[in-house]
């Protein structure tokens, strides 16, 4: 868009490692990092600070044929301009006064400053082409081994509610292979439903980069088992400097052990589901969260060779 610095947007199925992600690309001291403008829920999202509209899906759908509302919205976002009287009207609590204060604050110091938006957010994947065409967003979609992928949602208890997807007809219309998820609504089987949604967001994904130049596809195992190498990447396609502190910081966060806080704190405001580790650590023991029996289903389920 005219008159507005490049945004980067990440995303990717939740536990697909796109808050990681995030904060490694905002360790470059470039972006003002925004966590998950449409996710429905009260934090992080319903913020009009951050994003003046109304979300009502989760994976909410965004396209020219819906845009009136989300163009002017997202255009104020990624500008970093915060609506101060717009989050006063709706949010009053003293945790959301406090985020008020660290938003708007971030928000204006960095267009002052000259940095980008950085937009963290895994509901977004079915409208990554919107956002790469409409709003000029350098788009990352992060892609998970559908094992840890399914171990990460199993683990936590996760489920999908289909109906989220189905029920929003421009979405069905323009991705028609969500139309597969129908059989699974209503079921019980939370280990095929994660799979599936795993699969719709994979064709998702890879439809979307073939035809479109704006956006990239990240591997996170690739990612975690070389972040220097992974992440230097993901900075020349964002237009960031991988200057000696980016790394420095990328590299003490990717090698964090228990105690140990490597390049970054986490921040109970900001509530993302990031925390340093050790990702080649992480990615050694991800498969241990199903049984053999589980992890060949997976396998089964999502047509991926072991």
């Amino acid at each position: 868009m005219a008159g507005v610095v490049t945004p980067v947007l990440v995303t990717g199925l939740p536990r697909s490692g796109t808050s990681w992600t995030g904060k490694m690309l905002a360790a470059s001291g470039e972006l003002v990092y925004v966590n998950e403008p449409l996710n429905p829920q009260h934090p992080p999202g319903r913020s009009p600070g951050v994003l003046n509209a109304a979300v009502t899906h989760r994976f909410q759908y965004i396209c020219p044929d819906n845009e009136e509302s989300w163009l002017p919205a997202f255009a104020s976002t990624v500008a970093l301009r915060y609506g101060f009287l717009a989050e006063l009207r709706r949010n009053r609590s003293p945790y959301d006064l406090a985020r008020m204060v660290k938003y708007g604050t971030s928000f204006t110091l960095g267009r002052l400053g000259g940095r980008r938006a950085l937009l963290d957010d895994p509901f977004a994947l079915f409208s990554a082409g919107w956002f790469a065409e409409r709003l000029g967003c350098r788009v990352i979609i992060l892609l998970r081994d559908p094992v840890s992928f399914a171990g990460s949602w199993q683990r936590l208890g996760w489920t999908v509610h289909f109906q989220e997807l189905l029920e929003q007809p421009l979405l069905v219309r323009d991705q028609p292979h969500l139309s597969a998820l129908r059989p699974l609504v209503g079921s019980q089987d939370r280990l095929a439903k994660t799979v599936a949604l795993w699969r719709a967001a994979r064709t998702t994904a890879t439809d979307l980069a073939a035809r479109c130049p704006g956006v990239l596809l990240a591997d996170y195992e690739h990612l975690a088992a070389d972040p220097r190498a992974g992440f230097r990447r993901l900075y020349e396609w964002s237009s960031l400097t991988w200057s000696a502190r980016a790394e420095e910081r990328v590299l003490r966060a990717c090698t964090a052990t228990t105690g140990r806080t490597g390049g970054f704190a986490w921040s109970g405001l900001s509530r993302t589901a990031y925390r340093p580790m050790d990702s080649r650590h992480a990615l050694a023991t991800a498969a241990a969260r199903l049984s053999p029996e589980e992890v060949r289903r997976v396998r089964e389920l999502a047509s991926v060779p072991e």
